[in-house]
């Protein structure tokens, strides 16, 4: 029987630092990367980052006890993979496959086509962003957007910053700085990042006057709260919940009335912003702009990337001498719009003004289609999966109901169709995150254990990347 031959081990403190001793150096994995083709236009110095952190990586896992190192081709392409995975820009496309219509961490609403030429337009050349050509002089950015509004709403005057809390906060440090805002307490609202009414009358410098209560407010409550010190009536529609049962709110005509008698301005945020009366496709009220403006309020508030399914703006429309202390204000000018959301605000407001706007704003179009519209677009989907691809993860055609989003007709629950992925093999939970890794990344939403990919909000564009993303399951 022969002896083994014996050598001696080394300590593991000795064989680690001998194993991180023989791992490649950052520009060694660089310049095994540099020439990939998936990484063709990627920056130096990207590269050598994301070398920085693979190596890391590796020794770590050496200091925690691995027996050997990975090789440098294989680091190399941990590299790529890395890299391949965050793409060359962090803002990308997802496909929209929760239902949600205005999502706001999605982006919100999508824009229409001729909005999207007309920002190719205007960002691929000179414009006459503030020049009147005709008299070579200083012009109005806010010109090419205002006769729209006006037309649009009925209002005297408009104005447009970079969002709707923008337009409050603008409107309340303009017209009540240091003075009382009176607010009913059923309206101190909360949107979404804890932003709420009460914190922005603070940072413009007014004091809140709560009347009524939470669910129960009347004309009475307002009129004997109004003092020497009272700036203005503020209104703020409770766009992202709603309060039933016992409960009393004062219109919109009533506190204008009430404002014009006591001389105190009255301003409504109406926050989502609706320009068209969508009851004839089955929703519930919802008071538009032009009715709001011709109850007799002197300013209101609205969206420009909810309801109106425009760029994200805030927009106040209203009496011509407000309008113009808002303008005058030097806040403004740390809030004004540039020239890509005026080129997308006024295309979006055309299609208003040309009648056209539920067949080419998507927001509409989406909104108002049908079920059996929807159906139909999921079962193409269906046709393109193969029947092993049907059976391994449970695929199947549902009816449920998807959301508006954006903190808009937040008790609409919209009829739609989905299909419904995940089995006892491939659970809904793992399906979703391997789609949310996908390139590009798709989002649904799990329910019951299932995964729902929503047709309501998944665009015709999305279909043969969502099948391909399904197949490769």
């Amino acid at each position: 029987m022969c002896a083994r031959e014996w050598r001696p081990s080394l300590p593991r403190a000795d064989k680690s630092q001998a194993l991180l001793r023989a791992l490649p150096g950052v520009d060694a994995v660089v310049t095994r990367v540099e020439r990939h083709p998936a990484l063709a236009g990627m920056p130096r110095r990207r590269l050598t980052e994301a070398a920085r952190e693979v190596l890391a990586a590796e020794r770590r896992r050496v200091i925690e006890g691995a027996a050997a190192t990975a090789p440098a081709d294989a680091l190399a392409d941990r590299v790529v993979a890395r890299l391949s995975e965050r793409g060359a820009f962090s803002l990308s496309r997802v496909v929209n496959a929760t239902g949600v219509v205005l999502h706001t961490n999605l982006g919100r609403a999508l824009l229409s086509p001729l909005a999207r030429e007309r920002l190719q337009a205007v960002a691929g050349g000179y414009s006459n962003l503030e020049m009147d050509v005709s008299r070579k002089e200083r012009g109005s950015r806010y010109s090419h957007v205002d006769a729209l509004l006006q037309r649009l709403t009925g209002a005297e005057a408009s104005l447009v910053v970079n969002n709707c809390a923008s337009a409050v906060l603008l409107s309340l440090e303009t017209l009540a700085r240091g003075k009382e805002v009176i607010v009913s307490r059923g309206e101190l609202i909360e949107i979404g990042g804890e932003f709420r009414i009460p914190d922005i009358l603070r940072r413009s410098g007014a004091t809140l006057r709560e009347v009524g209560t939470t669910n129960r407010t009347h004309l009475k409550d307002y009129a004997q709260a109004i003092g020497p010190d009272t700036g203005l009536l503020l209104k703020v529609h409770t766009s992202n919940y709603r309060v039933v049962g016992f409960t009393a709110a004062v219109s919109s005509r009533e506190l204008g009335e009430l404002g014009r008698e006591r001389g105190v301005p009255v301003m409504e945020d109406l926050g989502s912003g609706c320009l068209l009366d969508l009851r004839r496709y089955g929703f519930p009220y919802e008071p538009t702009v032009p009715e709001v403006v011709a109850s007799g309020v002197d300013l209101v508030s609205f969206s420009g990337d909810k309801l109106l399914g425009g760029p994200q703006a805030g927009i106040v429309v209203g009496k011509s001498e407000l309008i113009g202390r808002l303008a005058k204000n030097p806040l403004n000018r740390a809030l004004r719009i540039d020239k890509l959301t005026v080129a997308a605000l006024e295309a979006t407001l055309y299609a208003y003004e040309a009648g056209d706007a539920l067949e080419t704003i998507p927001t509409l179009r989406m909104l108002t289609e049908t079920q059996a519209s929807i159906r139909r677009r999921a079962r193409g989907l269906l046709r393109r999966l193969s029947p092993e691809t049907h059976a391994r993860l449970g695929v199947a055609l549902v009816d449920v109901t998807s959301q508006v989003g954006g903190g808009a007709l937040p008790t609409v629950e919209l009829p739609t169709s989905a299909v419904a992925l995940g089995t006892p093999a491939q659970p809904a939970h793992a399906l979703d995150e391997r789609l949310r890794l996908g390139h590009p990344p798709v989002l649904g939403r799990v329910l019951d254990d299932r995964l729902l990919l929503d047709f309501r909000t998944i665009l015709p564009a999305d279909i043969p990347a969502l099948a391909s993303a399904l197949g490769s399951l």
